[in-house]
């Protein structure tokens, strides 16, 4: 038996990579393993939503989000199909409906960006290796047992057989997920009804599938663009009879041709794929020494692009807390917060993917109510309870606590520090909690400080005072100089317990 290691993280997409960060920032040692020998190059997601983007924003990705959002508009103008050219007011869609108003938005920057998934996993490989994370691809788990100390976990590489025993196991190998299956977790939910493709292809007369955007036709919906040669099409006629066969030039035209009702020809496939509207979801993120995330705890239709910023945000709630338990430093109990928090927001996602839907067919009914949907958006409240909800800006976690603020994951802020300006993301770079203190003479600070070194204090010019996890979730809220309240959110998510 190798030497142990504190966690296994399996799989080496978006959300397995940012699991390892955020453990790896906080102490613990990680070995991630890939069954592909390398990325993807299919077309997946096209963008990222703000809580994704804020969750790499906090680990020091940045500058690498600014310069894959330039390259994806750079590559939008080339092909002429460059959102921005409009000056849209409009900044997201629900149901194929791109009525999501910008200025109906509480929080309008807080925005999604155009950060495909290629690019995404790209600068978490760079981030991680930077880290000194071992990721090893090839590796294909065939095998766990729990033991009372740990999880011994086998595998298979070109190498052959591999082995090590870890404190915990952390399956993050997407919606086909083999730790979910071989760990026994319930995965309930509704069976396909319909099948979806996505390809970028080369068409001969590409002015024929204008204008860009969703389209709703008798055969089905799709899109064309904004990237150059993607297509989205939806066919509602029933799942796929052999999802698991290549995906052909042939298909998509048939597919195309048949949706649009354009007569247009696929001269080239680049890449494509096809999935279903199967919606799941499992009864626990964890089960003892195992928890899952992303794909692997929930699979539902991709509208919106939900679904990677629903799994980062799981690993950036799930990363900290792994670690302050295998740290010594807090209870196993802590881990129960896990599902508590993020199942309600993955129940939520899965219900308004399954209402855009149903409203999405092809048929009379879906018709009229996406016509009552159309007319209730132009109502700024409706338009801004659909945006926070597609954003996931909407989501508060119940800690317990009236004010409205405890529980919501905070977006990036300016900070006084010292005698100057910081942003509050740069002071989150290394996984830490952050204290922001408008109390007089830093009364708080020093409470703060004499129950825990997992978070950094700064002052603050102007109220409320705030404790911050490193998830960006506000954990705690006061007013002037009282400490109500703050001694038991610290006791609750920083401070070891007591021997």
């Amino acid at each position: 038996m190798k030497h142990a290691i504190d966690v296994v993280v399996v799989g080496a997409g978006p959300v397995g990579l940012l699991t390892a960060i955020e453990l790896t920032l906080g102490g613990a040692r990680v070995l991630v393993l890939e069954r592909l020998p390398k990325p993807s190059l299919e077309m997946k997601a096209g963008g990222l939503g703000p809580l994704g983007l804020e969750a790499l924003q906090r680990r020091g990705m940045t500058a690498a989000i600014a310069a894959a959002e330039a390259a994806s508009f750079a590559a939008m103008a080339q092909s002429g199909l460059d959102p921005r050219a409009k000056g849209s007011k409009y900044s997201g869609h629900f149901a194929g409906l791109s009525l999501i108003r910008k200025d109906a938005q509480s929080e309008p920057e807080r925005r999604a960006r155009p950060v495909d998934q290629q690019a995404l996993e790209a600068m978490l490989a760079d981030r991680a290796c930077a880290l000194g994370i071992d990721v090893r691809r090839s590796c294909d788990v065939t095998r766990f047992i729990a033991q009372t100390d740990g999880i011994d976990v086998e595998w298979t590489s070109p190498a052959g057989v591999d082995r090590i025993r870890c404190a915990y196991l952390a399956g993050c190998d997407g919606g086909r997920s083999s730790i979910r299956k071989m760990a026994g977790f319930d995965f309930p939910g509704t069976p396909p009804s319909s099948t979806f493709y996505q390809a970028v292809a080369d068409i001969d007369h590409p002015g024929r599938l204008a204008p860009m955007g969703w389209r709703h036709t008798p055969g089905g919906i799709f899109s064309y663009g904004p990237f150059p040669g993607r297509l989205v099409m939806i066919e509602f006629a029933g799942p796929p009879q052999d999802r698991q066969a290549p995906v052909t030039r042939e298909e998509i035209e048939a597919v195309l041709r048949r949706v649009s009702g354009a007569d247009v020809r696929v001269k080239a496939l680049e890449s494509g794929s096809r999935w279903t509207d199967n919606t799941r979801l499992v009864d626990t993120y964890r089960k003892e020494r195992v928890l899952l995330a992303g794909d692997a705890a929930h699979i539902h239709t991709p509208f919106g692009g939900q679904g990677l910023s629903l799994g980062l945000v799981d690993a950036a709630n799930l990363g900290w807390k792994l670690a302050a338990v295998i740290r010594g430093e807090m209870p196993k109990s802590l881990l129960d917060t896990y599902t508590d928090e993020r199942r309600p927001v993955a129940e939520a996602v899965l219900a308004n993917t399954l209402a855009q839907m149903a409203i999405m067919r092809p048929d009379p009914q879906a018709g009229a109510m996406r016509d009552i949907i159309v007319k209730l958006l132009q109502f700024d409240d409706v338009n801004r309870f659909i945006g926070a909800m597609m954003s996931g800006l909407s989501i508060r976690y119940d800690l317990g606590s009236e004010r409205d603020e405890v529980g919501r994951l905070t977006g990036d802020r300016p900070v006084s520090h010292g005698n100057a300006g910081i942003a509050l993301y740069d002071l989150m770079q290394d996984g830490m909690g952050v204290f922001l203190d408008a109390s007089a003479g830093g009364k708080a600070s020093s409470l703060v400080a004499a129950r825990t070194g997992r978070v950094r204090c700064i002052a603050a010019d102007a109220g409320p005072s705030l404790l911050i996890r490193p998830d960006a979730c506000i954990a705690w809220a006061g007013d002037g100089d009282s400490t109500d309240g703050l001694e038991q959110a610290l006791q609750r998510w920083f401070v070891p317990p007591l021997a």
